[in-house]
């Protein structure tokens, strides 16, 4: 008996691409006419953010454009839901996901305040030095427990605690079982944080067809459909008129299939109102901070005991 799958070699038809200098990636994309776009980023992990200075940058020769959370006017919300809680009875659950560029206040290092648009990367990097932004820092809590305690700083005013969910799930008679257990062991497991380090880092380049209302965004995701369905909803159009490609990935490591990050969000929006192709490839220094990270866990078992 044979198979398709188990106990033969599958053929991999990605290889000769890639092996030959053909796969296509993100940065490779280059459409007539595109801009480069460069992100001003908090350098603090908690600060009221006061007034966000963008004249001397648009004034700048090359730039071409330059928008602060107040000049997105509608398009400035909260990013889509992808996966509510669970229905369970008691859950606590304090719904917030990204913004496109940070208003009020910043919460954490590398959170983009500002977006430049120029005609090279060059310029629009060289650009961001020109923003003048007026921070108050506030106090920071970066470990896990202390965030929990009733003086800790709050990462949104309005969250107690800083619990953004909590979900209590019971099935079988614990305390029982507990009970007639020969041996209970208990640990404290403190898991570090870690950060991806893929060969690629994110990406997006979105090119807007004014006489066809048509949108294609290339982006280093791992969930293109997902992206093309909430950037449909956000931007009111329909998923017909929207396609997202994503093509070669140099690494996912999870954090390419988070969303919706604010560069998916801002790229097809400043394409759309400049009518004209925009892109924008993070620098390394911008992944170690602006790009989802893992675990920082600190969950509790106790000592060991015989029974």
């Amino acid at each position: 008996m044979t198979t398709r799958y188990l106990g033969a070699p599958i053929a991999r038809n990605e290889d000769r691409r890639l092996l030959t200098g053909r796969a296509l990636f993100v940065n490779d994309v280059e459409r007539p006419g595109m801009l480069h776009v460069a992100f001003l980023r908090s350098p603090h992990a908690h600060a009221r953010l006061g007034t966000v200075d963008l004249s001397p940058v648009r004034a700048r020769q090359g730039v071409v454009a330059a928008y602060a959370a107040d000049d997105l006017g509608n398009y400035w919300k909260p990013g889509p839901l992808l996966v509510p809680p669970p229905p369970i009875e008691g859950t606590i659950f304090n719904q917030r996901t990204q913004v496109p560029l940070a208003r009020g206040k910043v919460r954490y290092v590398g959170e983009p305040v500002a977006v430049v648009v120029a005609e090279s990367r060059y310029i629009a990097e060289d650009a961001l030095a020109d923003i003048a932004v007026e921070y108050h820092t506030l106090p920071a809590v970066t470990d896990l427990e202390r965030a929990l305690a009733p003086d800790a700083a709050r990462v949104h005013d309005d969250v107690a605690g800083n619990v953004a969910a909590r979900v209590h799930q019971r099935k079988g008679d614990y305390d029982a079982a507990r009970q007639a257990a020969a041996l209970v062991l208990r640990r404290r497991f403190r898991y570090d944080r870690g950060c991806s380090a893929p060969i690629e880092t994110r990406g997006v380049v979105a090119d807007w067809d004014a006489r066809a209302e048509r949108l294609t965004v290339w982006d280093t995701t791992q969930a293109p459909v997902v992206v093309r369905n909430g950037l449909a909803a956000m931007l009111k159009l329909s998923e017909r008129q929207v396609r997202v490609v994503a093509p070669f990935i140099g690494g996912g490591f999870g954090p390419k299939i988070m969303m919706f990050y604010p560069e998916e969000v801002l790229l097809p929006w400043l394409a759309i109102r400049l009518e004209r192709p925009v892109k924008w490839i993070e620098d390394r220094a911008e992944h170690f901070l602006a790009t989802t990270q893992e675990r920082s866990q600190n969950p509790r078992r106790g000592d060991r005991r015989n029974r």
